[in-house]
């Protein structure tokens, strides 16, 4: 049986198993998929014994997303425009990495939410991993307007200036801004942030959401729900990381196993057992 992972620090939360779990029954594929908590200083050693020990492939969480980068010897092109990768095949001749995390955010917020993003003003919170992991995915959506908002301005710059180019591709205005100054009115907003895990929500002022905004946060279950509760009293519409994390899932299974699954049943599934924990 191909055996698979998702690898992370920590990664005792992970839903990862149980959606992976329901795409292998719902597609008829055998596999074995399961949780390793690489140390934070040990992850390359913690790949090289899951790829000498026979597994064919891993999902990569926080910590190491720019670190699975690194360690990839090939890259498709959305992992090197993000500089980061969340989805690692094993293959025996070098490992190659892809970052699945911006298809899956785009596919929950237009078909899950129901919202398009052509034509929206998008402001997204963060510069790190999670955000330059969605970043190209939502240029390539077609939004009029997107800002990358983060405290230190300086690393949103620099997330902008790698974007540039696919931007004017795909006619969007894309620009860095301080946290503090970065607009008012739009139509989504996307937390990118790990200030949900802190318990800090109100990173914005109340009037950067347009009236009846979509406001996601890429977290999930308890440690989203102070972000939701600030969304729903500014008149937003709330959304957590879930359908994000089962679509990119998804994406993921499709690398690995050449079969896309049906995602609507296993995020439905999931959103009852997450609501009630």
């Amino acid at each position: 049986m191909d055996r698979y992972a998702v690898v992370g620090h920590p990664v005792e939360h992970s839903r990862s198993p149980a959606i992976h779990a329901a795409f292998a029954r719902q597609t008829g594929q055998a596999l074995d998929y399961t949780r390793v908590k690489a140390p934070l200083d040990g992850f390359a050693a913690t790949i090289t014994e899951l790829a000498q020990g026979g597994m064919r492939g891993c999902n990569v969480t926080v910590p190491f997303k720019f670190e699975a980068f690194a360690l990839a010897r090939q890259h498709s092109e959305r992992a090197m425009l993000a500089q980061a990768a969340n989805v690692l095949r094993l293959d025996v001749d070098g490992y190659w990495a892809d970052n699945s995390d911006g298809i899956g955010l785009v596919r929950d917020i237009e078909v899950h939410a129901g919202v398009p993003l052509r034509g929206q003003r998008v402001l997204l919170l963060g510069a790190g991993g999670a955000a330059a992991g969605v970043l190209g995915p939502l240029i390539e959506a077609g939004p009029a307007e997107l800002v990358v908002a983060n405290r230190r301005v300086e690393r949103a710059d620099i997330l902008v200036e790698r974007h540039l180019a696919v931007a004017r591709r795909y006619g969007v205005a894309l620009s860095a801004a301080p946290l503090g100054d970065c607009g008012r009115g739009y139509g989504v907003l996307i937390n990118g942030t790990a200030a949900s895990l802190a318990g800090a929500v109100d990173l914005v002022h109340d009037h950067t959401l347009a009236p009846g905004a979509l406001a996601l946060d890429m977290m999930y279950g308890a440690a989203a729900r102070p972000f939701l509760a600030w969304a729903r009293q500014r008149g937003a519409q709330g959304r957590d990381g879930l359908g994000m994390l089962v679509e990119q899932a998804a994406e993921a299974f499709e690398i690995w196993r050449g079969v896309r699954p049906d995602t609507r049943a296993v995020l439905a599934e999931l959103r009852v057992l997450v609501d009630a924990a």
